[in-house]
């Protein structure tokens, strides 16, 4: 195909096309800015954003706070390795702590890595402190979870999809309904280490678990000496209206993995928080990266947590979502089956005879507004924290549009 202007979408398409990998199906869209709740595209068309780069963006796109951090601190200091100390990362720990009530950080950069690295650290506590067998930890996982794409994290996927063609797996998971307490303590022995579950499965379709799920299972975990490890990169952080979806059920995890917007979209941050006794078991070259904790990454954290309590944005969530929520239960259509999350992470899930909710997703980005499908029949809305009741009034016009043609 040949392409004469190089302002084109199609352009720019096309190398991907041509030179990328085919692993993502991408909406025909092609951004070029971005500023708030809006994105641009390279023909100067605006659009809003309810994927928020999967809940990276929660402090809104390019937030000027956080860029003016950027640019200071990459001008002083951007990389140092953990070879040596720097004078951000024990202030983001400060920082991080006192937003989360937790003990200790292990700083990471992608949400995998920090998955990786509460698995690393519930089979060494598992080990080290609860005196399970060498090598005979167990980690207890949910159906239709989404953990990652790493080796070790696709093991234990209940996606066929995720798994085909990537074995041999990593042994050491036991797989459960989400939602079931029953069903967790029957897969509990004494070689449990942990139970890793999402308060809410963001992307198995925005499935929110029956009311005291999290509660009984933590007490579970507690009673058998199981550590509860909350997933809440997708979630955490104002995403459903509090500072972590666990705070809901008011459980404090024993260990929290946190990534996405704890650097608002601007750099890889994640991280693991959890008691000095869990986080404790680590020693020298136990476990390590060499960006993790950088300056860079610790400086624009402090900032974008900073920007979530300064300018009320998980209040807001919880407003902005309730008011969303009941908008999109206002609009009647024969497509739709369900209409659930929490604050700004909502799912509209479509009957089977709908035809797929792709074809939705596409024609919602012709009325400027662009969502993500998943698991074939749900619509997931999740704009930035900062969005507006005019401009939900304004999406709720064009959604009805869509889900009534």
């Amino acid at each position: 195909m040949t392409i004469s202007s190089t302002n084109s979408a199609e352009y720019f398409m096309d190398l991907e096309a041509r030179y990328g990998a085919h692993n993502y199906a991408p909406l025909e869209v092609v951004l070029t800015r971005g500023e708030n709740v809006w994105v641009y595209d390279v023909e100067g068309r605006r659009y809003l954003d309810c994927l928020s780069a999967y809940s990276a963006v929660n402090q809104g796109h390019c937030h000027p706070r956080i860029y003016e951090t950027l640019v200071q601190q990459a001008r002083q200091l951007t990389l140092t390795s953990r070879a040596f100390y720097n004078d951000q990362l024990g202030m983001f720990y400060r920082d991080l702590i006192a937003f989360s009530g937790y003990e200790m950080v292990l700083p990471m950069n992608t949400g995998a890595e920090a998955v990786e690295t509460a698995i690393k650290t519930a089979r060494k506590w598992g080990y080290t402190v609860k005196g399970v067998p060498a090598n005979q930890a167990e980690i207890i996982v949910c159906e239709g979870n989404f953990h990652g794409r790493t080796t070790t994290i696709i093991s234990f996927s209940s996606e066929p999809q995720y798994k085909q063609d990537f074995g041999p797996y990593t042994p050491g998971f036991k797989l459960i309904p989400y939602g079931d307490v029953d069903a967790l303590k029957s897969a509990i022995t004494p070689n449990t280490v942990a139970f890793l579950v999402e308060p809410i499965q963001g992307e198995g379709g925005v499935v929110v678990p029956p009311e005291g799920y999290l509660q009984e299972s933590a007490a579970l975990c507690r009673r058998h000496q199981v550590l509860f490890m909350a997933d809440e990169i997708q979630t955490g952080l104002g995403r459903t209206g509090a500072c972590f979806a666990c705070d809901h059920e008011g459980v404090q995890p024993d260990v929290l993995i946190l990534g996405k917007a704890l650097s608002g979209g601007f750099y890889p941050v994640s991280a693991v928080l959890s008691s000095k006794e869990v986080l404790g078991v680590f020693r020298p070259g136990d476990h390590g990266s060499t960006f993790g904790g950088n300056p860079l990454g610790a400086a624009i954290a402090r900032t974008a947590l900073a920007v979530l309590q300064d300018e009320g944005l998980i209040a807001n969530a919880a407003q902005m979502g309730d008011y969303f929520m009941a908008g999109l239960r206002r609009i009647s259509s024969p497509y739709v089956k369900e209409v659930r999350g929490k604050g700004l992470l909502i799912g509209v899930e479509l009957y089977a005879e709908a035809g797929g909710a792709r074809r939705f997703c596409d024609a919602l980005k012709e009325e400027g507004i662009l969502a993500k499908d998943t698991h074939d029949t749900v619509i997931r809305f999740a704009p930035p924290l900062t969005i507006t009741p005019e401009i939900v009034d304004w999406a709720l016009q064009r959604i009805a549009k869509v889900l009534q043609a």
